[in-house]
């Protein structure tokens, strides 16, 4: 009986100072979303209301379990420049299991024999194709892979190529970690969503889009009418499968925002959490 009462006894107490901790990190992060607001760019645009909450119900509760974020945004938004940004800022040693990132861009479907045939990238287009719908990448193959990664499992991303449209599945190799971090155009579609504990979309104006597009196509060997063909249906298929990632996601981020203030911003948040004894 005396058992029984000093394991009841402890739990309350454990569940009651757990609670207590949560709610300290949620009035912290609160405090540094409300400086956030004030900034001419500020980093996060929208936050849905459960979302801090059950972040800090992860980082008190659930230490070990793996924690997989999803990031999606409009072609050029800034999607890996917002992820590589916010490993730097976050993570200051390169110790594995820490993270693990899975990019949307390495499972594009070979399409180099019909680069080939068509004989240039304004032939492949007139006939229809197009590198901006779901149906141009694996994603059942990518969403396999962000699954094996939370069982705790090694994987091996394929490696594309931009140029020559070749996909090599002997990619990269890629270790479980506490953060699975996956970025790009469908990350957040129907079918592949339904994995992620948080939800992410990040925002940039359609003028910046479009700068930011041009010059990468350029880098891709896309120039002239083929750059010309392929924005129209990037901005096309974008309202189709990418916008409406906006209303679902858990936190709208702002594609403009620099380095230095994801650095800032990031630093006072792990300062919150490690002025909180837990």
């Amino acid at each position: 009986m005396l058992k029984d009462f000093e394991l009841t006894n402890y739990d309350y107490y454990s569940k009651r100072r757990d609670m207590e901790l949560i709610s300290q990190i949620v009035d912290s992060m609160k405090k540094i979303l409300e400086e956030d607001k004030k900034e001419e760019q500020p980093l996060f645009l929208k936050i849905s209301d459960n979302l801090i909450l059950n972040i800090a119900r992860k980082i008190v509760q659930e230490k070990k379990r793996t924690f997989l974020i999803g990031i999606t945004g409009e072609s050029a938004s800034g999607k890996t420049v917002f992820v590589d940004n916010t490993i730097k800022a976050c993570v200051k040693d390169k110790k594995q299991g820490i993270y693990t990132v899975i990019r949307c861009d390495d499972y594009y479907k070979d399409t180099s024999k019909e680069l080939i045939e068509a004989g240039s990238y304004e032939a492949l287009f007139k006939t229809g194709f197009s590198f901006d719908t779901p149906d141009a990448i694996d994603l059942d193959l990518m969403k396999s892979h962000l699954v094996a990664l939370k069982e705790g499992l090694t994987i091996k991303s394929p490696r594309y190529n931009f140029v020559t449209c070749e996909s090599d599945p002997d990619g990269d190799e890629k270790i479980p970690a506490k953060v699975i971090l996956t970025e790009g155009l469908y990350v957040l579609n129907e079918g592949v969503r339904d994995i992620m504990d948080v939800k992410v979309y990040v925002f940039t104006p359609l003028e910046v889009i479009k700068e930011r597009w041009y010059r990468r196509a350029a880098e891709r060997g896309k120039t002239g009418a083929a750059a010309d063909m392929q924005f129209a249906d990037v901005n096309k298929t974008a309202q189709q499968y990418i916008r409406p990632a906006y209303q679902i996601s858990d936190a709208v981020i702002n594609g403009l925002v620099s380095q230095e203030y994801i650095q800032d911003i990031t630093d006072r948040i792990f300062k919150a959490l490690r002025d909180i004894e837990y």
